[in-house]
């Protein structure tokens, strides 16, 4: 891949990370955003990075608030980067049925999930066009198309990050800029790894055609082609990787 600049939200923990690490690998300047109220720690993730011969730049940043997006968009440019790349991977979840579902449950997951398309996308889709190059790919879920109990928050928001990127993959088609969505079914991250064991088999790899969760590096390896030359005439897609478990 031609030397390009990637920024990965939530790129310090899970999905995120394996996201980093593969466009990393495949020649990247890669910047990865971290909420500062976060219990990782992101100078201790940097040390362990380039143990790893991993050289990343940490922004901290709230997905959710179009303030610091702009904030954070600032200070790429003034260390000198321009984003080719953009992936929005950040999530949350908080779960309940919608009959128990508070407010607030309602409001962050939309917030953090959905409106930080707009927040972040904001800030780097003229750049991309001006430059007549772009990618951006944007991690939605396999609850997105299928749904599930328990998420209408989450599946909401999922569903709706297909949209935004069908509508926009429409606009900027033209300018040499392709937008596309990635659904993962459930990948052993840590998040999913400490469901219980026995609920983890029974409820969820029983449900999955291929036994088996995926593995993160299943996924950034599909996202990593997406942001490559190669992928230069598909836009507007929704990738599903879930094993076989929704398929459409």
């Amino acid at each position: 891949m031609t030397q390009r600049c990637a920024l990965i939200t939530g790129g310090t923990t899970g999905l995120g990370e394996a996201i980093a690490c593969k466009l990393h690998d495949a020649g990247c300047t890669v910047l990865v955003t971290h909420h500062a109220g976060s219990a990782h720690n992101a100078d201790e993730w940097l040390q362990e990075q380039a143990k790893a011969g991993y050289t990343f730049k940490v922004y901290d940043v709230d997905v959710a608030d179009y303030d610091s997006c702009q904030a954070m968009a600032a200070r790429i440019e003034a260390d000198g980067h321009q984003v080719d790349i953009l992936v929005n991977n950040a999530g949350i979840t908080r779960d309940g049925t919608f009959r128990k579902l508070r407010k607030d449950k309602w409001d962050a997951v939309l917030r953090t999930n959905l409106d930080s398309m707009y927040n972040v996308t904001k800030f780097f889709i003229d750049g991309m066009t001006d430059r007549g190059w772009g990618r951006i790919v944007n991690i939605s879920s396999v609850n997105g198309t299928k749904g599930q109990f328990g998420q209408t928050n989450y599946s909401a928001a999922k569903a709706g990050i297909q949209g935004f990127t069908r509508a926009l993959a429409q606009e900027v088609a033209r300018k040499g800029v392709t937008v596309n969505a990635v659904s993962p079914g459930y990948v052993a991250t840590a998040m999913v790894e400490a469901v219980d064991p026995e609920i983890l088999e029974k409820q969820i790899v029983s449900q999955i055609p291929m036994g088996r969760l995926g593995k993160p590096e299943e996924v950034a390896a599909l996202v990593t082609f997406l942001a490559s030359e190669d992928a230069a005439y598909i836009t507007g897609a929704n990738m599903a990787i879930n094993g076989g478990m929704h398929m459409c």
